[in-house]
């Protein structure tokens, strides 16, 4: 990172290990049937505790996934009554554009990384 006044947001390195992504109802459908790979899709809101520890800390694990999709609850409404979100954060998991369903674990590695093993075990749906 540069030191001089003239900072650049390019001088600026992510700590994230994953690729992410930020979808909304405009796009969402349209780029997790594009995206290869396993995604895990994120509902947050900016009012959440649990959600804003999700959005620092999530980005730095190791997890079994190839990208963090993360849709904010309270600007994508649509993608909120499909997904039938009734909790923040909401995680689902997406590989190859297809559906394996909602995760309900705890934001540890180990315990997400178990959980999306199972979850990519289960019956894949489309997405909602």
């Amino acid at each position: 990172m540069s030191t001089d006044s003239l900072c650049q947001p390019f001088d600026i390195v992510s700590p994230s290990i994953v690729v992410e992504s930020e979808l909304t109802d405009f796009d969402a459908d349209q780029r997790l049937l594009a995206m290869s790979g396993v995604s895990l899709v994120m509902f947050t809101s900016v009012g959440c505790a649990s959600c804003r520890f999700a959005r620092e800390v999530l980005p730095g694990f190791a997890l079994a996934v190839d990208r963090l999709c993360w849709i904010d609850a309270g600007n994508n409404g649509g993608l909120v009554e499909r997904y039938q979100v009734f909790h923040l954060p909401a995680l689902f998991v997406v590989r190859d554009g297809e559906f394996f369903g909602a995760l309900h674990t705890r934001l540890a590695a180990a315990a997400l990384n178990a959980a999306v093993t199972q979850a990519l075990g289960r019956i894949a749906e489309e997405l909602p």
